[in-house]
């Protein structure tokens, strides 16, 4: 898919005795990365995403045919780790949107299901973007998170991003741009 041209490479590491699956999204996953998707942001934007909002962007319908469009048109660089076989987290990156991101991969969301939380899997979802970005001729990334969003905030700090400073409204909130100067 996209730029990186690295669908179908998979990495099965043991992370504390499991086995652990990172592979390229595909046709067909539509419903996986919607469960997700949808499940995340239920508990990670609850305090953060106006409830009636939240509940339109946790539409599992409205999800699957976005993800749905999205494999049919081969668009972005998708991703899914699975745990002992089990879906856990999935992400994308892709070429920055923002017109004046030029050079720059954007991390467009990394979502991992509440009960795996802080157990390191983000972290090695993170660092196989990293490597797949560098592969695509990148050595800069961005994304864009919830002001409010303290956990990830730690997250992507934790793994070498600053604030720009640069914020924008979106889904009743407000978000931030972190980037990342060197892969």
């Amino acid at each position: 898919m996209g730029k990186s041209g690295l669908r179908g490479v998979q990495h099965r590491p043991k992370h504390f005795g499991k086995a652990l699956d990172i592979r390229k999204v595909k046709e067909g996953d539509e419903n996986t990365l919607a469960y997700i998707q949808t499940e995340s942001w239920k508990a990670a934007f609850k305090d953060i995403i106006p409830g009636d909002l939240l509940e339109k962007c946790t539409d599992i319908n409205r999800t699957t045919d976005m993800y749905k469009r999205l494999l049919t048109a081969n668009k972005g660089n998708g991703y899914i780790l699975e745990v002992e076989g089990r879906p856990h987290c999935i992400a994308y990156w892709d070429i920055a949107r923002d017109s004046d991101m030029d050079g720059y991969a954007e991390l467009i969301c990394i979502h991992s299901l509440q009960e795996k939380w802080h157990k390191g899997y983000g972290s090695k979802m993170i660092t196989r973007i990293f490597e797949d970005v560098k592969c695509a001729g990148f050595s800069k990334i961005m994304l864009w998170v919830f002001t409010e969003n303290h956990r990830a905030i730690s997250f992507y700090e934790a793994h070498d991003f600053v604030s720009s400073g640069r914020t924008q409204p979106a889904f009743g909130a407000k978000e931030i741009m972190y980037i990342r100067e060197e892969l």
